[in-house]
Parts: C-alpha cells; sequence; structure tokens
C-alpha cells in the first residue's frame, strides 16, 4: 500500500484505490501464483506487494477513459477486477456498436414499467436462473426444499441485495467523492479515487441487467462447450458472480463506446475472456486456490495471478 501512494504521490498515475476487500485479494491470488512458481519468503512478499501495487495503480488509471465516456463524470476511477473484461468490452463496443440507440432508451410497456428498477429484474433473473439450475442439478436444492420457493428466495435476497448496495452507492457519490477530494489535495494532490464496479451501475442499470443475462447465457454455453470436449482437463462451472458485477460492469462500459449493440457484443467478446482467464488459471492453480478461483476468477484476479505464476515461475529458487 505504501508503494501504491508513492506512485500516486510521485507520478502522473495519481490512484488512489479504495475498493477495501480488493486490497486484500491482489495479494491473496498473486502470493498463490508466486508459490504455484516455486517461490517462497521474502521474494513471495516482494512479488506480492510491488505487483499488487502495480494492479492497484495503474488498472484504474489504463481504464479511466472508458468509465468516463461511460459515466460522463472524471471524479472518480474504477477499482475492481472487471479492468481487463471491461476493456475488452469497450474495444469491441466502439468498433461494432452504435450509440445512436442506448440501452436507456429501450422502451418498456407502461403495464411492464417496474422492471426498468434493477433490483426487480435482477431478483426475477436469479428466479429463473436458479429454477432452470434446480432442474438440471436437483442435488443443489436443499434436502426436503422446493425448488421454487427456494428459487424465490434466492431471487428476492439477491433483489434486497442489490438495492443495499445501490443506497451505499448513492450515499459514497454524495459525501465520501467530495470528502477523499478535501484529503487528497493535501496528501496527494490531484489524485483520483478509485472505487468498487457497482458505482457504475446507477449509470446505465438497463446495461448492467443486459450484460449479466448475456454473460451467463454465453459463458454457460462455452462452460458446456469446454467441460464437454475436456479443454482445461478440468470441471468449470459458470461464473454467475463474475457474470453480474464484472461483466455487468463490462457491459456499461461497451454501453459509452457503442450504446446497445456496443453492450451486447462487448460483453460477448468480455465473455469468451472470462472462460479462457478463469480456465487457464484454475490450472495453473492446481495445488493452492484452485476451488477459489473457480467461483471469484476470470478477471483481473485470474490474470494478474497468472502474471505472478509466470514470475515466480522465472525467479524459481530465488
Amino acid at each position: 500500500m505504501i508503494l501504491h501512494l508513492l506512485i500516486a504521490r510521485f507520478t502522473p498515475v495519481k490512484t488512489i484505490f479504495l475498493t477495501g476487500h480488493m486490497l486484500w485479494w491482489f495479494p491473496f491470488v498473486i502470493v498463490a501464483g508466486g508459490v504455484e512458481g516455486g517461490m517462497s519468503g521474502i521474494p513471495l512478499l516482494i512479488l506480492g506487494a510491488v505487483l499488487s501495487a502495480c494492479y492497484w495503480s495503474f488498472m484504474p488509471w489504463i481504464m479511466r477513459k472508458y468509465v468516463w465516456d461511460a459515466t460522463g463524470d472524471d471524479s472518480f476511477l474504477i477499482g475492481h477486477p472487471t479492468g481487463i473484461l471491461s476493456m475488452v468490452s469497450g474495444f469491441v463496443a466502439k468498433r461494432v456498436g452504435n450509440k445512436e440507440k442506448s440501452t436507456e432508451d429501450l422502451k418498456v410497456p407502461e403495464n411492464l414499467s417496474f422492471f426498468r428498477e434493477i433490483s426487480i429484474t435482477g431478483a426475477l433473473v436469479m428466479f429463473l436462473m436458479n429454477i432452470v439450475v434446480g432442474i438440471i442439478a436437483p442435488v443443489l436444492v436443499p434436502e426436503g426444499g422446493n425448488l421454487v420457493m427456494f428459487a424465490v428466495q434466492a431471487g428476492l435476497n439477491f433483489g434486497a441485495g442489490l438495492l443495499i448496495m445501490l443506497y451505499e452507492v448513492r450515499l459514497l457519490i454524495n459525501q465520501i467523492i467530495p470528502a477523499f477530494q478535501g484529503i487528497a489535495e493535501k496528501v496527494v494532490p490531484g489524485a483520483k479515487p478509485a472505487f468498487d464496479v457497482p458505482i457504475l451501475f446507477n449509470y446505465r442499470p438497463n446495461a448492467v441487467i443486459i450484460g449479466f443475462i448475456v454473460a451467463m447465457i454465453t459463458s454457460t454455453i462455452l462452460v458446456i462447450i469446454v467441460n464437454t470436449t475436456n479443454v482445461f482437463g478440468i470441471l468449470i462451472v459458470p461464473l454467475v458472480i463474475t457474470s453480474f458485477f464484472e461483466c455487468g460492469g463490462a457491459a456499461v462500459i461497451g454501453e459509452g463506446q457503442g450504446g446497445l449493440r456496443g453492450a451486447v457484443i462487448g460483453t460477448i467478446a468480455a465473455s469468451f475472456v472470462m472462460d479462457l482467464l478463469v480456465g487457464v488459471s484454475a490450472v495453473l492453480f492446481s495445488t493452492t486456490i484452485q476451488n477459489w478461483i473457480l467461483i471469484f476468477g476470470g478477471n483481473d484476479l485470474s490474470l494478474w495471478g497468472i502474471i505472478g505464476r509466470g514470475l515466480g515461475s522465472l525467479f524459481w529458487g530465488i
């Protein structure tokens, strides 16, 4: 963290990474990569510290223009492992999209207008997904439980969680950003805070839901293909968390670059990268955090873990 602050203070990269849990997760995966590569002791700690600081500093800064295009607000950055997926989405969307038609312009019949509320739509999507998964794999439904009620509860929990999260995002925008700017001007002049990806969701909520649905469909099809053909030699599972948060953010970025078409096609491209990253990283983390990366990977965590693994192998024996 000290190195990260020094980079912000003395270089043009003015990023302060404020997504708390990611300050733990990135050293975690990078150290795991180093262990897989054969490193240990002080060199391993140095690897984890340096790579983590580089990620916290440079990734939010690299994707800043995509974020500002999507939000119209240059007061903050995104500090979340959606980085590589969002940049893929933005890159593709800019070239194939059409800004004239936005996800937020989609017409919804008046009697269905409540579906424009992201928490309701998200709850419905989770309900349907749990129904499908429960039919395919009944063992996942609690013993003695009812599939429909289980799916209803899962959907309601998801929707309630979204409401709480979005309320916190509004609080963040209205109070924490101004407070941060006052402190930053004294410590790191010109620095911009990098926040968790849900801060994007209020700007283009339709894009988030579209991205989630597209990512789930695309990645599930890809998961079936790679598992059937045994591409990675291990069983890959659909990445629900990454599909919502990382690909939801990627869809917002894609929408900012190419409207509705950009959000859809950009998310499809990001989903391919997501499945590739989770498959490769799961193989490379076979003796450490394989199960963990199968749930939370397919994003910058996988990518930087792979980099850590490569550097660990390069400096093996130090």
